[in-house]
């Protein structure tokens, strides 16, 4: 099975990162699912939108938040 793509975007300070990263490689282990991961960095309004940036960190599966409810949002935001 090829890896799955799984994005962390996320911005400067966010505390959550560490632990969010922790769970999506521990989640991957249990279920035995090969991902390639990519931390994303947002600096940028543009960088935001490219990632579908809600809040940090957001967490896509081969570009898809995880969370249906964020998926048809287009209002990105980077602070």
């Amino acid at each position: 099975m090829p890896p799955i793509g799984v994005t962390i975007a996320y911005t400067d300070g966010c505390e959550h990162t560490p632990a969010t990263r922790a769970l999506v490689e521990q989640v991957a282990a249990e279920l035995a699912v090969p991902i390639r991961l990519e931390m994303a960095h947002v600096t940028t309004a543009d960088e935001a939108r490219k990632y579908r940036l809600h809040g940090s960190p957001t967490v896509l599966v081969q570009g898809l938040d995880i969370d249906p409810a964020m998926r048809e949002r287009s209002d990105y935001g980077f602070t």
